[in-house]
């Protein structure tokens, strides 16, 4: 399989921070049709160089993943393994007074010919997106926080509508941070069944300070919109954000099949879909149901 895709847009805004925590790969502006890796992070706040944090990991996880995707044109788990052990030696290596105060969150999308590979730490987003199959059924997939609202709502203490105004929202419980005796594991999944017109979202927590899956949904369901200008509207959905807020925004122009060597593509995304409680949660009136099976039209 492989993807061809539009140009990749990049979102990087400051917020009414006075120093950017968050990080991308490619660099903004740098990104084009060619692009096959991205990495969003975000340094935590109230953590000294948190910056510095998000850079190093950023940075060192794009570069090695391009390099083996170059070389080899497929990327394995055992190459996603490589890439995050290059990058928490970046770390560890950026905290030159050793004080392993500082931390990141990582988002991270590989594309390549056996499909595609996303993996987060923390409670930076990954979405997998089709508004051809409208606002609620066309989000396939969604990271699942490593946060403390996320395991209070599977625990049952808050309901689904709360975690957005609890006061423990931003407590995250994993990130990357240097000289860890055990380094934090990322959570990991393999996306197969990609259509044109399909959508890919990275995205730190900032982004979404004031808004939800169904406004996204809503906006990327536009057809009267280009992919630019869908980009410029969530800039200006997110003006008032308090927080330092990134994306790269990517949409599927086209597929290309083969359908020996697309026998052996990993897909986990229904397995994924099916344990994110967040996806069936308890304020919608039904729980979603998939087909993946039923063929979407060529754009």
């Amino acid at each position: 399989m492989k993807l061809q895709i539009f140009n990749p847009q990049a979102i990087y805004e400051l917020g009414k921070r006075e120093n950017q925590e968050d990080a991308i790969y490619p660099s903004k502006d740098a990104a084009n049709t060619d692009s096959r890796v991205f990495v969003v992070c975000d340094g935590m706040g109230g953590m000294d160089k948190g910056e510095v944090a998000s850079d190093a990991v950023c940075k060192t996880l794009g570069r090695v993943a391009e390099t083996i995707l170059q070389t080899t044109g497929t990327f394995s788990d055992e190459d996603f393994e490589h890439c995050i052990t290059a990058a928490f030696d970046a770390l560890d290596a950026a905290d030159v007074d050793n004080e392993a105060t500082m931390g990141t969150t990582m988002t991270f999308l590989c594309i390549h010919e056996g499909g595609c590979l996303v993996s987060h730490i923390g409670d930076s987003r990954i979405y997998h997106l089709r508004p051809s199959m409208g606002p609620q059924r066309g989000v396939l997939f969604r990271s699942r926080d490593h946060s403390l609202v996320q395991q209070m709502y599977e625990a049952g203490d808050i309901c689904y509508n709360d975690m957005a105004k609890s006061s423990k929202k931003n407590v995250i419980l994993k990130a990357m941070q240097p000289h860890q005796v055990e380094r934090t594991r990322p959570s990991m999944a393999h996306i197969g069944t990609v259509w044109p017109g399909d959508y890919f979202l990275l995205c730190t927590d900032g982004m979404l300070e004031k808004m939800d899956d169904e406004q996204i949904m809503a906006l990327l369901g536009d057809n009267t919109l280009t992919l630019e200008q869908k980009a410029q509207k969530l800039v200006e959905m997110t003006s008032d954000n308090s927080d330092n807020h990134s994306a790269y925004l990517i949409q599927v122009e086209k597929v290309q099949r083969n359908a020996i060597e697309d026998a052996n593509i990993v897909d986990d995304e229904i397995a994924h879909r099916i344990r994110n409680k967040v996806l069936n949660d308890n304020h919608r009136d039904t729980i979603w149901h998939f087909d993946d099976a039923i063929p979407m039209p060529e754009l």
